[in-house]
């Protein structure tokens, strides 16, 4: 039988690379906006956790799950501060912008301790807080092809991430690896080249994406949290894989019907 070492090795090398590669191609298919709510996808904190259940155990895995969630605050406030930015500058310093913002919030959640029963009606506020405040902008002229290295580039940077994370999750203790774990990265390699390739508007869009679709991840990391200690390691993932992708599917509609009021709006003069 073989190794659970090399079992997990084996499923970080390819199951990490290959969700980013087809979230992309998707992304760069249908538009910034369904990129955006794609990478609201767990597809980082969903193998972490996976990969912490196999290698540290359920208490410890619950325990970095409750601390992702409270980490989608960060990835919000990423988001809010890169999009302020985006449409009066060019992509380095609303990125560097954004990741002082992260950072600082980070910082800021790993020194506070939130009840477990709060966090998620928090990070939920903060989400919807955050989407209203993004502005939607209208839809900016056609884009310039990305270059060929672009997917490769996300792929390889997203499955080191993972390796990186789950190697040292054992040092960083369970809140800290949970908060460090949701970094942007896929948003911020998204939101760049969109924003160098493309325009702001697109980046802005996408990053609004992004957040509408964090409440999935949301939802995923609560059930996860909350039921792996009692249930196991295979019911806590196949139900929050279940309810993940109901609430995504909820939250592309709702995605929909805010694009068609907005361009409702615009056809009729309405600011």
């Amino acid at each position: 039988m073989m190794n659970i070492d090399w079992l997990t090795f084996i499923l970080k090398l390819i199951l990490v690379p290959v969700f980013i590669g087809i979230v992309s191609l998707a992304g760069r298919h249908w538009g910034p906006t369904i990129g955006g709510w794609l990478i609201g996808l767990p597809l980082t904190s969903g193998p972490v956790a996976f990969f912490l259940a196999l290698e540290q155990g359920d208490v410890f895995t619950a325990a970095a799950s409750q601390a992702m969630m409270i980490g989608i605050i960060s990835v919000s406030i990423f988001s809010f501060a890169y999009t302020q930015l985006a449409s009066r500058t060019f992509w380095l310093p609303s990125v560097l912008t954004a990741y002082c913002a992260w950072v600082a919030c980070t910082f800021l959640l790993d020194n506070v301790n939130v009840p477990p029963l709060i966090s998620p009606l928090l990070v939920l506020v903060c989400i919807a807080c955050t989407f209203l405040l993004i502005p939607s902008p209208s839809p900016s002229s056609a884009p310039r092809s990305p270059p060929n290295w672009e997917i490769p580039a996300r792929m390889f940077f997203a499955t080191l991430l993972v390796f990186l994370i789950t190697a040292i999750a054992q040092f960083l203790g369970p809140k800290l690896t949970g908060l460090l774990t949701p970094i942007p990265l896929y948003a911020t390699v998204l939101a760049v080249f969109t924003h160098r390739f493309e325009s702001a508007e697109n980046a802005i869009r996408l990053l609004r994406g992004v957040v509408a679709g964090s409440v999935t991840a949301t939802i995923f990391l609560l059930i996860v949290s909350s039921t792996i200690t009692q249930w196991g390691v295979g019911f806590a993932f196949v139900s929050a894989i279940a309810a993940s992708l109901v609430t995504h599917a909820v939250v592309f509609q709702l995605l929909r019907f805010s694009d068609s009021s907005r361009a409702l709006r615009d056809e009729s003069g309405f600011r």
